[in-house]
């Protein structure tokens, strides 16, 4: 009894310490499916630990635009106040990051630190040749910049900020410095630490329900919410190079395991890597047509081994692998370009593997049997007897022969056919040779 009431005050005592705290979270690099999950997780975890308020520390160039927007409405539903904080010093809240911190709501800075430049990047392949895919690209360019300007706008309104210089760092991809972006209305305060930001919002009402009251945040403690370890994993495998690298092991593997059933190492490291890669690819903006480019282009490759096109399936396979590869992400926001090189190294390294491995299947098709009835014909031997029955001494053994022209021992001759254990037999230049009577 004494232990159960002693677990009991126990439990209060955390909970209570838990609900006088402020949870703290941090967005550090590019914004992507981890970064908004992680955000989305904190924000529900503070709801559910009472905590006072959420302390979103900012340090981004940017990210994707719809990890940003999952990250923004995770903030305009939260129940409890987020209190958006670009530091430390020297960090940004650049592209992306400027909508988060206009969605806050409290907007502070550490002195050193900028914001802005937030128009809408495409990263992946786009545009195209003559005056029609010209005309096209810029209207999709103008749809995207137009929505973003709506969307920023709005937010900056919702939390009484400057609205126009929200709208110029979406057209015109401007930014500011802290104590400019305090004097512009765009933020609501510099400060040097944490403790000033709490201090700053203690006594207000940030909510906007009406039943909201005045925060008492500037003595309590601030609680550290690092990623856990599965959102670094996520982190990892949904960045579009990890992505594509882990595809790739994933289809070669299981080609590889199809090939020698029973290797075992290949289809399991396929398989696994196979599933990894297409968990990640479908967090990510994933064109399918490049998708389909890269496995049509994976089995021309794997054809040019296995069927003789003197180079065509190989060559299509190459270019289909190569055009999906570059076509596969179809993304906005800087961090998470898929690299060129790397898509022209393993297209190269691809051609390399399917093209030797067709080489050398040829040179082992064309290359002589090493036993039975292939690997006999055109060897070399000598004649050991004529009488009462032709034979003939070739690799280490007599054996039974016939010959439509006449021979003598010693005689040296060329095996044309086998028939049993007996060989045919066609006599080559007459050397003497050191027969076996």
């Amino acid at each position: 009894m004494m232990r159960a009431l002693l677990l009991v005050l126990l439990l209060t005592l955390a909970n209570s310490a838990a609900g006088e705290s402020v949870h703290r979270l941090s967005i550090e690099g590019s914004i992507g499916p981890a970064t908004a999950q992680y955000v989305a997780d904190g924000i529900e975890d503070a709801r559910e630990d009472s905590a006072v308020a959420v302390l979103l520390s900012i340090d981004t160039p940017g990210g994707l635009d719809s990890a940003m927007r999952d990250i923004v409405q995770a903030i305009l539903d939260s129940p409890v106040p987020v209190l958006g904080y670009v530091a430390p010093s020297g960090a940004r809240a650049a592209s992306a990051g400027t909508y988060i911190l206009y969605a806050t709501h409290w907007a502070a800075m550490a002195p050193g630190t900028n914001l802005g430049a937030a128009t809408p990047v495409q990263v992946g392949p786009g545009g195209g040749s003559g005056d029609s895919a010209e005309d096209d690209a810029s209207t999709m360019e103008r749809k995207r910049i137009n929505d973003a300007v709506a969307y920023i706008r709005s937010l900056a309104e919702l939390r009484g900020r400057n609205a126009d210089w929200a709208e110029r760092a979406v057209r015109e991809s401007v930014s500011l410095s802290a104590r400019r972006a305090l004097a512009d209305n765009v933020i609501n305060q510099v400060a040097a630490e944490p403790r000033a930001v709490l201090a700053a919002v203690d006594g207000r009402r940030l909510m906007d329900s009406a039943d909201a009251t005045p925060l008492e945040v500037a003595e309590r403690r601030i609680e550290e919410r690092p990623p856990e370890w599965s959102d670094e994993f996520l982190a990892v495998i949904t960045h579009p190079n990890v992505a594509y690298i882990l595809l790739l092991v994933g289809l070669y593997g299981l080609i590889f395991e199809l090939a020698n059933p029973g290797a075992i190492v290949p289809g399991v490291i396929g398989g696994t890597s196979l599933l990894l890669g297409l968990f990640a690819i479908q967090l990510l903006p994933v064109n399918y047509a490049g998708l389909a480019l890269i496995v049509l282009g994976v089995a021309f490759m794997v054809g040019e081994a296995l069927v003789p096109s003197f180079g065509a399936l190989g060559v299509g396979g190459v270019l289909a692998f190569g055009l999906g590869s570059v076509l596969l992400f179809d993304m906005q926001g800087p961090g998470y370009e898929l690299s060129l090189l790397l898509v022209a190294g393993v297209t190269a390294a691809s051609l390399v593997i399917f093209m030797g491995t067709g080489w050398l299947a040829l040179r082992a098709f064309r290359r002589r049997g090493v036993a039975g009835r292939a690997h006999m014909q055109g060897l070399t031997g000598t004649v050991t007897a004529t009488q009462p029955q032709l034979r003939v001494w070739v690799e280490g053994e007599r054996w039974r022969a016939v010959c439509d022209q006449p021979l003598a021992v010693g005689d040296r001759v060329r095996v044309t056919a086998v028939n049993g254990l007996t060989v045919t037999v066609e006599p080559t230049e007459q050397t003497p040779g050191r027969g076996m009577q």
